[in-house]
């Protein structure tokens, strides 16, 4: 046991900060507002196209998600807003798309093979695997006599003592609240004799011990099935841009340092308990940027804080999510070669959670990689000639987590003419359908032909979509309920004075605007230009 326990601390301390294992931190909490379930979410999510999960017609399959005709538009406009504005909107910052899959020597030398791993238990009787580190064990006091009458075990959420409580209420009604609980990972082998799974706090013992579990899919390169063709799907993009970065440097025009390399791809977790949704996958995208800084001292910490305020200010004024969502979380208690990590948080339905992180990784992976490989990866300033390491920040976010953010944050019901609607406020920027054009009628070829005018120019700009049919109320929450920002209905007064209606998704007010007018109004509303 001691062998295993100390194997898990060595892996906690290889793993990449951006992991989000559970350190001491400095917390500002979201604040706690009403909002939608989970279940609200997933059944907007399912009903409308947004979503799928994966497999669904052989009963799905766990950790894997499809996106519909919805659901990869919003996540198209969620990449392209980032790149435009971290990549194209920036003279310091270069674009790559490194491959999927890398010699195995990428990973052995950023020390993910032997330590990017999760400290994992089973149920003994039911098979059910858990995160050690998410299980969380309490004792259980009886208040009257001050014996220990055993332990329960629950998995992490938002409020843990509240929920160690309420089982051992049904452990035993003369229980004692528990004011100290701890996670499985850190119980000793004495302990975990006394600890139950959860939800069955008769079967003390019940968890196997905690051992380390390596969360990278491994696949086969070539026509040979041993060992030497092993390889493995990429875990993180990040490790891409390191191996490419005298690549990006000797080609990339205007490259210098302080400067970044950008790339939006997929990565490949093998989570031990997927769930809530999208929010924890195995298979999920990357939006990182590696911004390299100079090696002298502090160099980094102004370039660190630069970063989170830049990262917090684009969710919040580009993609539009509720500035009281969102947290932050400062880790106190590093991985070896952090100078520090900064979590972005938003409060999910879940509880609050890690959206984005900014870590200060210093010269680590390039040092790592320069060893392990034999090239030189330093940089040579062009001004002194001074060849040298670089150090790098590192803004991290998952597109899936930002693409549930976005949803949770633009999620409203409110009441119009006496009846309630759904609608989604989405940014309209990030809104997968810009515009929606609403003929009044489906027989008048007059009124069809402006509506087809109107329809095909914007089609030209962006996302748009016919809808004709129903009568124009319900075709007005069908588009609230998905975000669209604007409805453009074309009706018999169209054809007399040339204008449409105008009617916009969050005030519900319209305006009548000439049909040679209506892309200029569309452009406005949508990039506020």
């Amino acid at each position: 046991m001691r062998r295993v326990m100390a194997l898990l601390a060595a892996v906690r301390a290889l793993q990449p900060a951006a992991r989000g294992a559970r350190r001491p931190r400095t917390r500002l909490h979201a604040t706690k507002v009403e909002g939608p379930s989970m279940d609200q979410v997933v059944q907007l999510c399912r009903q409308r196209g947004f979503v799928f999960g994966s497999s669904e017609i052989y009963n799905g399959f766990n950790g894997f998600y499809d996106y519909g005709p919805l659901g990869c538009e919003l996540k198209k406009n969620i990449k392209d807003l980032w790149w435009r504005d971290f990549v194209h909107g920036r003279e310091d910052v270069h674009g790559l798309d490194s491959s999927i899959i890398a010699s195995p020597a990428v990973w052995r030398a950023s020390g993910h093979v032997d330590g990017f791993s999760d400290p994992m238990c089973d149920d003994k009787e039911t098979k059910k695997r858990y995160r050690a580190d998410q299980l969380f064990v309490g004792d259980v006091v009886d208040d009257a006599t001050g014996d220990v009458v055993g332990a329960v075990t629950v998995l992490e959420s938002e409020d843990v003592e509240r929920d160690l409580a309420k089982a051992a209420r049904k452990l035993c009604k003369a229980a004692r609240r528990p004011v100290a609980f701890r996670s499985v990972a850190e119980c000793s082998e004495a302990e975990m004799a006394r600890v139950p799974p959860p939800g069955a706090p008769d079967r003390p013992g019940g968890l196997t011990p905690p051992r380390a579990f390596n969360l990278m899919f491994e696949t086969r390169v070539g026509a040979a099935a041993d060992a030497a063709a092993a390889a493995y799907l990429r875990p993180e993009t990040a490790q891409g841009i390191f191996v490419n970065f005298k690549n990006v440097a000797a080609t990339a025009r205007g490259f210098g340092v302080p400067g970044g390399v950008a790339q939006i791809g997929k990565a490949f977790r093998n989570e031990i308990t997927p769930r809530n949704f999208v929010f924890r996958s195995r298979e999920f995208e990357q939006m990182e940027i590696e911004y390299f800084c100079s090696d002298e001292g502090d160099a980094w910490r102004a370039c660190h804080a630069e970063w989170v305020a830049a990262c917090r200010a684009w969710l919040v004024d580009r993609a539009g999510l509720r500035a009281e969502l969102l947290g932050e979380d400062v880790h106190e208690d590093l991985a070896h070669y952090a100078r520090a990590c900064t979590d972005i948080t938003f409060r999910f339905p879940f509880g609050e959670q890690e959206l984005q992180g900014i870590a200060a990784r210093g010269c680590y992976d390039l040092t790592q990689h320069q060893e392990a490989s034999g090239k030189s990866l330093e940089y040579v300033d062009q001004a002194s000639g001074r060849k040298y390491v670089p150090q790098v920040v590192e803004p991290s976010i998952g597109v899936d987590r930002l693409f549930l953010a976005a949803i949770c944050s633009a999620y409203a019901v409110d009441e119009v003419g006496g009846a309630e609607r759904t609608l989604l406020k989405f940014s309209p920027l990030l809104a997968p359908v810009k515009a929606a054009v609403l003929p009044l009628s489906k027989k008048d070829p007059a009124l069809l032909e402006i509506a087809r005018r109107v329809h095909d120019d914007l089609k030209r700009r962006y996302n748009v979509q016919w809808d004709a049919a129903g009568n124009i109320g319900r075709r007005y929450r069908r588009q609230d309920e998905i975000g669209t920002p604007l409805c453009i209905t074309v009706d018999f007064d169209s054809i007399e004075d040339g204008c449409v209606t105008v009617r916009d998704r969050d005030s519900t007010d319209q305006v009548r605007v000439k049909v040679e007018d209506v892309a200029a109004h569309v452009v406005h509303v949508i990039e506020g230009l």
